[in-house]
């Protein structure tokens, strides 16, 4: 019998924010579905509703969701808290990960896998997971008792993101806007990262980015242009290319007009 493949479903999600003028909607009915062992990108320019969506998917409070449903495996994701969420099998990447004073890298790490897994992880395996994937990620063993991203670089806490998800294994890794802020050195590090977890099969990625460089180390399947809070365009890898040299101007000008569906590049004009 064939296991079933774990299945983020997004279908007609409406997300506002409060303002000091009241609430202002940002996504205005994004469908998306993300499957285990596929990558999706979706790119857009800034103030899309890209990283909206991201947070929507984790649960922020920040974010109101209006309209629509996100379920996972079937499951009302919207019902579920921010820690369910987790324990469901949703990871999210931070763009601006936070620093969390007086907790150590490797007690931050181990507490985390222990409330995704219900059990914590034996200690001698689980010692030799986390010096794996930190070798993997060219991380010196002193990290692992540093205090949770404080004074960490960008490139640091860019890894340090991408180590968790390697050591939680989601069923979905939301990655917003992981290449921000990296140098050449520390983007190929994390790209390296993200693809080991993505040659495993087992989870479905969620990469979003404004630029096409990461899109170098790591080649989506899918490629989803978003404006205005519309998923606008669709395609294959192709899609980033046209991206490259053409920008978002066109799909900008046409104030998030969504594309027919499986147009791919070129259909917004």
């Amino acid at each position: 019998m064939t296991a079933a493949v774990s299945t983020l479903e997004i279908r007609n999600l409406h997300v506002s924010v409060e303002t000091e003028e009241g609430p202002r909607e940002i996504l205005r009915g994004v469908d998306l579905t993300v499957r285990k062992g596929e990558t999706h990108a979706i790119m857009g320019p800034n103030g899309s509703g890209k990283s909206t969506l991201s947070y929507s998917i984790a649960g922020h409070p920040k974010y109101t969701v209006t309209g629509g449903s996100i379920t996972l495996d079937g499951e009302d994701v919207l019902a579920m808290g921010v820690d369910a969420r987790a324990r469901a099998g949703i990871f999210l990447a931070m763009q601006y990960p936070v620093e969390i004073p007086g907790v150590s890298v490797s007690n931050f790490l181990r507490s985390s896998a222990t409330a995704v897994r219900g059990e914590a992880p034996k200690l001698r395996t689980w010692v030799k997971e986390v010096k794996a994937s930190m070798e993997a990620l060219e991380m010196d063993p002193a990290f692992a008792e540093r205090g949770v991203n404080e004074g960490f670089s960008g490139g640091e806490k860019k890894r340090h993101e991408i180590l968790q998800m390697a050591l939680l294994k989601p069923k979905i890794a939301v990655l917003d806007e992981t290449d921000s802020g990296l140098d050449v050195d520390a983007l190929r590090i994390v790209s390296g990262g993200i693809e080991a977890v993505r040659a495993k099969g087992e989870t479905g990625i969620l990469l979003i980015t404004h630029y096409t460089r990461i899109l170098r180390y790591i080649k989506p399947e899918f490629v989803h242009v978003m404006a205005a809070g519309r998923i606008v365009d669709e395609g294959g890898p192709e899609l980033a290319a046209v991206l490259e040299d053409s920008g978002y101007d066109r799909y900008v000008k046409a104030g998030g007009a969504t594309a027919p569906a499986g147009a791919g590049a070129g259909a917004v004009s």
